[in-house]
């Protein structure tokens, strides 16, 4: 296959490698073979359905490298569902009766793309892939090649996805300085609420990484400063049972002893009980063209606080969500390495004209490739049975009990 215009685009929810992914694509290219030529796609699906675009120059190619320091996405995000006409006529992406689908696709061809990079969580990939098979149908020929992008670490069968590292880390710094209000009053409850909608990875990791910076500190006890004040003291997910009156029992006596209860809480966790609670209200609960519940809309966090305050008698509560700031974060080390293996991977496959989204596959002992857009999913669910998930909680003294496959 003769590769003459490759288009990028990054769509979804923010993640700590964006820019560096979309940097790594453009350097591969120019060092493989600078003739091709490459455009980015404004605002993912929203630009390819209004055809706005930039043409990567020289200049643009020179500077590639710059984007490895920051965080968000230079050519910009949206959350569009090709195949939810409905929402891109609401819009004003379509016009009454026209398929987005076909929109998009017409616009590939005027373009002259070849090749399509889409940097994305699991809808992004596969709203790619429908958009490959309907190109295909009408005998126009395009090779997408994605690259998984998600903070929540729940792409299936993806062992790590792009960014996910990076916002554990940050979420973790975040934790440290709002745990840190802790002392602004007595009897304190601090929940620290971290994206993810379905899969506690994110939650768990920001409460390994936060403990492992409380190892590294050295606490004055005769001064008050004591690490049991400044402990991780419940972790909640969604592949966790829920148990607010068993838990509060035991947070209650830790909130008596030591006068402030820090709780890490997955927004996900939860969230069919609080669902249930608003409709059951008459309250209608908003979801986004792809159907997911807005999780910002229902407050998982306040949920929480509201179910615990009381039962722990806490006379302050702050609930503060990590989300925003750890998402735009520049990539950290091991995730620009990261990165750097799979941008490599997908030109690649690019050039060869081979399709799927690039990752280690958990299905095939973990080998980097193209994996087939059909094996591709969301809603991953963490493994909370991981030998070290284990021993966090038994140092926090919180029992493990799995929630039933109905609970999440």
């Amino acid at each position: 296959m003769s590769v003459r215009r490759v288009a990028l685009l990054t769509a979804g929810g923010f993640a700590p490698c964006l820019s560096s992914a979309v940097g790594g694509l453009i350097e591969r290219y120019t060092e493989l073979d600078p003739s091709i030529e490459i455009i980015a796609y404004q605002y993912g699906y929203h630009g390819l359905l209004t055809g706005t675009k930039i043409e990567i120059d020289a200049e643009g190619r020179r500077q590639a490298g710059i984007l490895h320091r920051f965080g968000g996405s230079p050519i910009g995000n949206s959350r569009v569902k090709l195949t939810n006409a409905a929402d891109c006529v609401k819009r004003g992406l379509v016009a009454e009766g026209q398929d987005p689908l076909h929109v998009a696709a017409e616009q590939l061809k005027a373009d002259g793309v070849d090749v399509l990079h889409t940097i994305g969580g699991d809808d992004t990939n596969t709203t790619a892939a429908d958009l490959a098979a309907y190109l295909h149908e009408n005998d126009y020929e395009l090779t997408v090649v994605g690259l998984p992008k998600t903070i929540d670490n729940d792409v299936v069968p993806i062992k790590q996805s792009l960014g996910a590292w990076t916002a554990a880390e940050e979420a973790a710094g975040f934790a440290a300085n709002v745990i840190g209000e802790h002392r602004s009053g007595p009897r304190m409850l601090i929940v620290h609420e971290v994206m993810g909608r379905h899969c506690g990875w994110l939650t768990a990791a920001a409460a390994a990484e936060y403990r492992t910076w409380l190892d590294a500190q050295e606490f004055a006890p005769a001064l008050g400063l004591t690490r049991e004040r400044w402990d991780v003291h419940a972790v909640f997910l969604p592949e966790l049972a829920l148990d607010i009156d068993g838990e509060a029992e035991r947070l209650k006596a830790i909130m008596d002893t030591h006068g402030n209860v820090n709780i890490f809480l997955s927004e996900g966790a939860g969230m069919h009980e609080i669902v249930a609670q608003l409709e059951a209200a008459g309250e209608e609960v908003q979801r986004d063209p792809f159907g997911h519940v807005k999780l910002d809309t229902i407050n998982p966090g306040q949920w929480f606080a509201k179910q615990f305050a009381e039962k722990l008698g806490a006379e302050k509560v702050m609930v503060q969500k990590s989300g925003y700031y750890s998402r735009a974060a520049a990539a950290n080390a091991e995730d620009l390495r990261l990165i750097k293996s799979m941008t490599d991977l997908a030109v690649e496959c690019a050039l060869r004209g081979e399709p799927g989204v690039i990752g280690h596959d958990e299905e095939d002992e973990d080998k980097l490739k193209a994996i087939a857009f059909p094996r591709i999913a969301g809603g991953k669910a963490f493994d909370v049975h991981q030998e070290w998930f284990g021993a966090l909680l038994a140092d926090l003294g919180q029992p493990l009990v799995p929630a039933q496959p109905s609970e999440h």
